[in-house]
This record gives C-alpha cells, sequence and structure tokens, in this order.
C-alpha cells in the first residue's frame, strides 16, 4: 500500500522538474515559482504552505534564507522542510545552518543529498540519495514518500558530515575535469579520487561532522558521479580551466571557494589538493605546471 503525501515543490527549475516526475504519480504535488514561466501558474504560499505535508526545497542555498522567512509562520508543526542545495550562501551558510536559524525550533527538517542527476532522473534512470534527519520517524516519512520511484534512500544523522561533503565534491571534482582536458590519464583519476576523499574526511570531522561519513552517498557517491559524468557541470569547469577559458568560471565549486576564502571558514594549509583547485581558479595560467608542483610535492 503508497501513503500519499500533500507536497509543496519550491522551485521549478532542473531539481524541481525531477522531483516532479519522481512523485507526481503517487503524491498531491503543488509547485511554487518565483519567477514562472509563461503559461505556467504558480501555487501561492499562503494556500500551499499549511497544506504540505512535506515542503521541498528545489531551490540554490542563497535564497533559503529568504524563503524560510516567507513560509515560517504559514508551516504547520508536523510538516517535514527537505533541501536538496548543495552550496554555501552568501554568509557562508550551507542549507542545514538556514533551517536551524530560520525555521521554529520544534520544526522537522532533513537534507536530501546524492548522486541525482535531474536528466537521469526525467530519464526514468535510478539515482541514490542519504537523507540527514535526526529522528528516525522522519526518514520513514520520506521513505513511503519515494516508494515506488527510482530514487533510494538511505539514512544519516550526521547532517553536518552530509552537508561539508556534498558541498565540497563539487570542488574537488574540478580536478577531475583539469585531469582529463590535459589528458593525464586513467591513474590519475584513481588517485585524486583517495586524495580527495582522505582531505573530505578530514575536513568533516574539522567542521564537526563523523567521521566516514564522506565515503557514502553524499560524499564519494556523488564526487564519482560529479567527477566523471561528461555532463557534470563542475567536471567541464576543470576542462575550461585547462584550455584557459575563464570567462565562465561559475557554479557551486568556484562559489564555495569563495565563501571559504570570504568568511575564513576553514583552515586550508593542510589540504594541498583544494589548494592546487582553489589556486587555479584563482590563476588559471600554466594549469599543467600547476598540476606537475603539486604532484612533484607529495612526497617530500
Amino acid at each position: 500500500m503508497t501513503t500519499s503525501f500533500r507536497i509543496l515543490l519550491l522551485g521549478y527549475g532542473e531539481m524541481g522538474h525531477a522531483m516532479e516526475y519522481l512523485l507526481k504519480d503517487h503524491h498531491a504535488i503543488a509547485i511554487w515559482e518565483k519567477f514562472p514561466q509563461p503559461g505556467f501558474h504558480s501555487a501561492t504560499l499562503i494556500d500551499s504552505v499549511p497544506w504540505a505535508d512535506i515542503v521541498i526545497f528545489c531551490l540554490p542555498v542563497n535564497p533559503h534564507r529568504e524563503v524560510i522567512q516567507l513560509i515560517s509562520p504559514l508551516l504547520r508543526k508536523d510538516s517535514l522542510c527537505v533541501s536538496i542545495a548543495k552550496g554555501l550562501d552568501e554568509s557562508g551558510k550551507t542549507a542545514a545552518q538556514s533551517f536551524a536559524d530560520g525555521l521554529p525550533p520544534q520544526q522537522p527538517y532533513a537534507l536530501l543529498y546524492g548522486p541525482m542527476i535531474s536528466e537521469e532522473i526525467r530519464a526514468g534512470r535510478y539515482a541514490f540519495a542519504q537523507l540527514g534527519c535526526r529522528e528516525p520517524s522522519m526518514f520513514q516519512k520520506m521513505l513511503a514518500c519515494f516508494q515506488h520511484t527510482a530514487l533510494y534512500i538511505d539514512h544519516t544523522t550526521d547532517i553536518t558530515g552530509i552537508s561539508w561533503s556534498v558541498i565540497l565534491k563539487n570542488v574537488y571534482a574540478i580536478a577531475f575535469g583539469i585531469a582529463d582536458e590535459l589528458k593525464l590519464g586513467d591513474n590519475i583519476r584513481g588517485f585524486l579520487t583517495v586524495a580527495a576523499l582522505h582531505e573530505l574526511n578530514q575536513i568533516v570531522l574539522a567542521m564537526g561532522g563523523q567521521s566516514n561519513s564522506p565515503y557514502h552517498l553524499a560524499g564519494l557517491g556523488d564526487l564519482i558521479t560529479t567527477a566523471t559524468s561528461e555532463s557534470s557541470h563542475h567536471h567541464e569547469l576543470g576542462r575550461k580551466l585547462a584550455r584557459g577559458e575563464t570567462s565562465t568560471i561559475t557554479g557551486e565549486g568556484p562559489h564555495t571557494l569563495q565563501m571559504i576564502n570570504r568568511h575564513r571558514l576553514l583552515n586550508t594549509q593542510p589540504y594541498p589538493l583544494f589548494q592546487l583547485i582553489d589556486s587555479i581558479i584563482k590563476q588559471p595560467q600554466d594549469v599543467l605546471g600547476q598540476v606537475r608542483a603539486y604532484l612533484e610535492h607529495l612526497y617530500p
């Protein structure tokens, strides 16, 4: 027996369309879009927020704080807010931190992170994610929500760990695109995976997460997907940097680096691969030389 929920999707971009595709056959769906395309009729927050059992933020992390302020007075106490945003806002906060700061104290919230390429979801292919939440009841609710879909979810209580894993994998994925464009071979992909996961694990610990969180779907799983997919935005960013094309270097990875530097969120000295990527984005000259210098200093 399938449990039916009333679900509000906030945002109707790629992931909004993907969530609609997954959920429309088994649940009642409302979609709110701040800037609707011609012909699309957006739901209103004043009507749809009190109606919803689950509110899914299919938005970048930057507008989270504003939208949370709008919907907080309208939410039912048992409504579950879920974000799929994988970045930092302009104040250097994660989606989880925006939820914790802006929602009422007892309002349930969760993060849904993992290999979920929207085009593949809409093509009916499998997708995988971890749901980061504190209470098992929240996971059971979302498990029922995605029952009979091709999205398989696992549970973790390490909200901090999966938040930083999924945010930083966008940074590390750039290195794979650089290596592929420079034609450094297949062996270096294996090395980059190990080096990135080692640094991710250390950073997650430094930020207050749990050891080994990066070795699951929100970290390793999403890293492999983002770092090796030819359709990946961050893989292509790496290729562009290696070609010296710097006019369109935008996205969550470069923005994450900017926020970490601006707000001094992290001491980057112990993380040489992270520093290499940051250096290439800041000074994308002689990318091959920078990569070689990094590799030559691996073993003092």
